[in-house]
């Protein structure tokens, strides 16, 4: 089998955190073992760039079991898990290309393994391997049924496509789904940003000014954790509107150029590019520590910080240090990449259950229906949507009402009135 991994030694660690894992993603262990029974993929092949994390094994391992040929590849250079790689190789023999700390170029080859092996279905985390596919890779696309994408990045990168004209097939926006954003994107992100950020500078949240670029998803859920650590939270935003939402939560806005001045940390979750740069960075205070949890490393403009440093070191693990002209000390986190999954170990599994529910039932949506859809950007459909919610809701020993026939005729009336 063709994989390319650090260690294969490293796979009994790894099969016990998939297992521990697996412990938490009942939904998903629903639709395996359906998937198990029914095999829905059969005879496809399915080409996945996500971070390799226990999670993420699991969700191969579904989709394996519903009859696919997995081949799996990093989303992003520093959120392999290794010892998960490993185990995915030794114990359930779906080919890995991953290595936490790869270069630009093995990343690329990377890409390029997995769709060396023609995949009818591709299954995306910010857009690379899609991207790769109609820049390098055209041959391709003919043999492509669909792919899903499982992030805000991706989703808007491949809307742009989209309205250029330019792709070659249909996509479901995995993120879109409620039971995605609603709950990995705030709940997930909030805990795991927060996760890595203490593990990787060891430092109190409490009592600190935190603050937070962007107030999506992800950033509501960031604002609401740091607050509940005791932070003193303030917002950054360029979106009126979720700047009011934000004061109404109860949180300061400010500009970032202000709040420079003040902050202990800053985290980036905007999905946009140098939200944080040289003037800021020039603002800050000695200490200031800096950190991303949007999906690419360009939201805070690290080489900007390069050019005004006089000199940088590494500190401690995945913390650089970089001393400025006024001698003022600036730490970067992760290298300006992902802090939760690069620090940290991603999202909890109990959250992921559901994103990934949602992502094998869109493979199985896009074998069934992939060639009556246009070259268009799909939401999930409504009928998987709701299904995980109760499905969730289920295995966590919820009950819920349901309308009765006289509720569902008045809502979907028009002639009763008062």
């Amino acid at each position: 089998m063709d994989y390319d991994i650090k260690d294969i030694s490293l796979a009994d660690l790894g099969l016990n955190r998939i297992e521990w894992a697996f412990q938490s993603m009942n939904v998903l262990k629903s639709i395996q073992d359906e998937f198990e029974k029914e095999k829905p993929l059969k005879g496809k092949t399915i080409g996945a760039c996500l971070h390799v994390t226990t999670e993420t094994a699991n969700l191969m391992v579904t989709l394996k079991k519903g009859g696919a040929d997995v081949y799996l590849c990093a989303s992003n250079p520093l959120s392999t898990q290794d010892d998960v790689a490993a185990a995915l190789v030794k114990y359930y023999d779906i080919p890995v290309f991953a290595i936490k700390g790869e270069d630009r170029d093995t990343y690329y080859k990377h890409l390029n393994a997995v769709l060396d092996h023609k995949p009818n279905i591709t299954m995306d985390d910010g857009a690379d391997l899609v991207s790769q596919l109609h820049s390098n890779r055209k041959e391709l696309a003919e043999n492509i049924i669909g792919s899903t994408e499982e992030t805000t990045t991706g989703v808007i990168r491949l809307k742009s496509m989209e309205k250029e004209g330019v792709l070659l097939f249909p996509v479901i926006a995995v993120n879109d789904a409620y039971t995605k954003h609603m709950f990995d994107n705030r709940y997930g992100t909030g805990q795991s940003t927060i996760d890595g950020i203490i593990r990787a500078t060891n430092r109190l949240i409490a009592g600190s000014v935190f603050v937070v670029c962007g107030y999506g998803w992800c950033g509501k859920g960031l604002a609401s954790r740091a607050r509940g650590m005791g932070a003193n939270v303030v917002v950054t935003e360029v979106d009126p509107l979720r700047a009011l939402e934000a004061v109404m939560d109860g949180f300061r806005v400010m500009p970032i150029k202000e709040v420079a001045k003040i902050g202990d940390f800053f985290c980036t979750v905007t999905g946009d590019m140098h939200v944080i740069r040289k003037e800021h960075f020039e603002l800050m205070k000695d200490g200031a520590i800096v950190a991303n949890s949007g999906h690419f490393d360009i939201e805070i403009d690290v080489k900007g910080l390069k050019e005004i440093a006089v000199s940088e070191r590494d500190i401690r693990p995945f913390v650089r240090e970089y001393k400025l002209k006024n001698g003022n000390r600036i730490y970067l986190l992760a290298e300006g990449r992902l802090v939760n999954l690069s620090a940290a170990e991603g999202h909890p599994s109990a959250v992921m259950d559901m994103s990934f529910a949602n992502q094998a039932l869109s493979a199985k949506y896009l074998v069934e229906n992939g060639k009556s859809l246009d070259k268009r950007v799909y939401k999930v459909p409504d009928e998987i949507d709701y299904r995980i919610a109760a499905l969730k809701l289920k295995t966590m020993g919820i009950e819920h009402d349901e309308l009765t026939e006289d509720q569902r005729k008045y809502l979907e009336s028009w002639t009763i009135g008062t």
